[in-house]
């Protein structure tokens, strides 16, 4: 089992997670998911988790105290020792290989911060690794967060209903995932292509890498520039562009 122990001030977002394939790893007890809401360890009758951030500016920032001692209290849970992650926009960009690496981890802590971010000191204090969903900026931590634990837990054993779906995905051999369709073989006149009605699995695997290659050429063409390409792959995407 993989447990995610997230520090959340919204713990009842995470209910999404009850559906669809982290809903059933739920189920299975492949994965687990417990939660620490900072105001529970506030020290104030208000229970405020927020300050005004030193120096001026808008907005607020989440305080130390009550964040540490959440952190502190979920890797005491934890009956392995925790990788803590800071979900935030200045955080690593996440990848399918970190995940790929990642996915061998059986026991997270996650900070999903809010406002205008967390003490600076929270991070050099405790937090491990920092990481990002993309080049723009949510309301809070929480999605990403979401994020994070799907695609960790699609790639564990057990959770798929066929063990090599995972292996075709976009990214997963640093491609862009190739074109998919199902019945009807005809509609709107558009035609499934000949080649994945003929039965030849070798011609159908050219033709899926073909697909791929084209694709992350001409979507994601920082890919392509990263791939090492056989002699192949080189005449393949060839064809495809011309």
């Amino acid at each position: 089992m993989v447990a995610f122990h997230l520090i959340t001030l919204f713990p009842e977002m995470f209910s999404a997670l009850s559906s669809g394939i982290t809903g059933r790893a739920l189920t299975q007890k492949l994965i687990s998911l417990d939660f620490y809401n900072p105001r529970d360890f506030t020290k104030n009758k208000q229970k405020r988790v927020d300050d005004a951030p030193y120096g001026g500016g808008p907005g607020m920032v989440m305080q130390y105290q009550p964040l540490h001692d959440a952190i502190s209290q979920a890797k005491a849970a934890a009956t392995q020792n925790p990788l803590v992650i800071y979900l935030s926009p200045q955080g690593k960009p996440l990848t399918q290989e970190i995940i790929r690496t990642l996915s061998q981890q059986k026991s997270f802590v996650l900070i999903a911060g809010r406002y205008e971010g967390i003490d600076e000191r929270v991070i050099q204090k405790t937090v491990e690794a920092e990481y990002s969903i993309g080049d723009y900026v949510l309301s809070g931590g929480e999605l990403p967060a979401m994020v994070f634990i799907d695609a960790i837990t699609r790639l564990l054993p057990g959770v798929l209903g066929d063990e090599t779906s995972s292996a075709h995905d976009s990214f997963e051999n640093g491609l862009l995932e190739y074109p998919q369709y199902t019945r009807p073989e005809t509609i709107d006149g558009m035609r499934v292509p000949a080649v994945l009605q003929s039965g030849d699995h070798a011609a159908i695997q050219r033709y899926r890498l073909q697909q791929s290659l084209g694709r992350t050429w001409q979507k994601r063409p920082d890919l392509i520039k990263k791939r090492v390409l056989s002699e192949e792959e080189q005449l393949l995407l060839k064809m495809y562009i011309e």
